[in-house]
């Protein structure tokens, strides 16, 4: 999707990088990188490991988002977010209703700006080709859940786009994740307090419409990924009901229409969240936050899903894994383990199978970290 030109912005003033870069622990030449943030209410940052060429990670710098975190969990998925270019790093200030842009250099990040959310307790973001929507959990007296969206200037600047703000099916909806389409004409929230999915078309202008408004295939739907043909597969934590959580695969069409095509197929693990699909489009896979596990899913053509593993365990965590991310080559995949600070590292198999790499530097987290992203 093309969206209308902004026309020619004015670089702002670069802002000085609140921690200087860390040498990585000599696991060999850096590949990528892997990115959480810390989400502490007196002050937010974002905490870089290095990725070698072997999976593992070292850690290699802190940096101020200018904006406060929560210092609690967010129920969220999406907190950080890199660009497909990996050109900006995009993170939510859930305790200043603040988002927080950064361009990722070859030695670090550098803050280019920081603006008001357009709401409360943002919560989860979304980029695609110049336009960043940010979901606003609200929460407070008076506040409503919504949806509002950034044009993002090539030099990192942030501008509100007026007339974007959108609501969501109710006021108080404990919304979890935003995400677009991967042609961009599609944005979807997923509801877990109403056990509702929304849906909004995107028009030229970058304008959201909608939404429509579907029930959840399984209840409390929360992370969700995209694959291929317009396929999204949506981790379902049951209210965290022990060993009942799901993950159902929907079609989305460009109108925002939702068709149901795996219904509810059971993680046999408790507290499913998070989703991550592989870039072949083969793979899903969903943390479970209240059994230490990872649950894969086999993708088929026509966007049914079955698991991986009988039991549901493809991979083990640390404790309370809260997110996902695949590294940039896609051979990696990480999760975010709330319950003893750490990053867990899988290599992934050709069979979707995970191997655990027990060669990772990324401990010691704060409690409330929080959002994954690699590259």
């Amino acid at each position: 999707m093309k969206w209308k030109s902004l026309g020619k912005m004015v670089a702002w003033a670069t802002l000085l990088v609140f921690a200087a870069f860390v040498p990585a622990w000599g696991h060999g030449p850096t590949a990528g990188a892997v990115y959480t943030m810390s989400n502490s209410p007196t002050g937010n940052e974002i905490l870089v490991f290095h990725r070698s060429f072997d999976g593992s990670l070292s850690p290699a710098g802190v940096y101020s988002t200018d904006g406060l975190g929560t210092g609690t969990g967010l129920g969220n998925q999406g907190g950080v977010v890199l660009s497909d270019d990996h050109r900006w790093l995009f993170a939510v200030n859930a305790g200043s209703d603040e988002i927080s842009v950064f361009a990722v250099k070859r030695r670090g990040l550098k803050l280019m700006d920081v603006a008001n959310s357009g709401g409360q307790h943002p919560v989860s973001l979304t980029f695609d080709r110049g336009l960043l929507y940010v979901l606003n959990a609200g929460g407070s007296v008076g506040s409503s859940d919504n949806i509002t969206a950034f044009w993002v200037s090539p030099h990192g600047k942030l501008f509100p786009l007026p007339g974007s703000s959108r609501p969501l099916s109710a006021p108080d909806t404990g919304p979890a994740q935003i995400e677009f389409r991967s042609d961009g004409a599609v944005l979807v929230v997923t509801e877990k307090g109403t056990n509702r999915i929304d849906t909004y078309t995107v028009d030229g202008h970058g304008l959201a419409h909608g939404p429509k408004v579907f029930p959840s295939s399984g209840a409390t739907p929360f992370g969700f990924a995209f694959g291929k043909r317009g396929q999204m597969f949506v981790s379902e934590a049951f209210g965290g009901t022990p060993d009942a959580s799901a993950v159902s695969s929907y079609r989305v069409f460009r109108n925002g229409m939702l068709q149901v095509t795996s219904p509810s197929v059971g993680t046999n693990q408790t507290a499913a969240c998070w989703v991550v699909v592989t870039k072949s489009g083969r793979f899903a896979y969903t943390t479970n936050f209240g059994s230490n596990s990872i649950s894969g899913y086999q993708i088929h053509f026509d966007g049914t899903i079955s698991l991986l593993d009988a039991d549901g365990r493809t991979g083990e965590t640390g404790a309370g894994p809260i997110d996902m991310a695949f590294s940039g080559n896609g051979r990696y995949l990480y999760t975010l383990n709330s319950g003893d600070g750490t990053i867990s590292s899988f290599r992934v198999g050709p069979k979707g199978e995970l191997i655990s790499l027990a060669v990772s530097a990324a401990e010691g987290l704060p409690p409330a970290a929080n959002g994954l992203a690699a590259r």
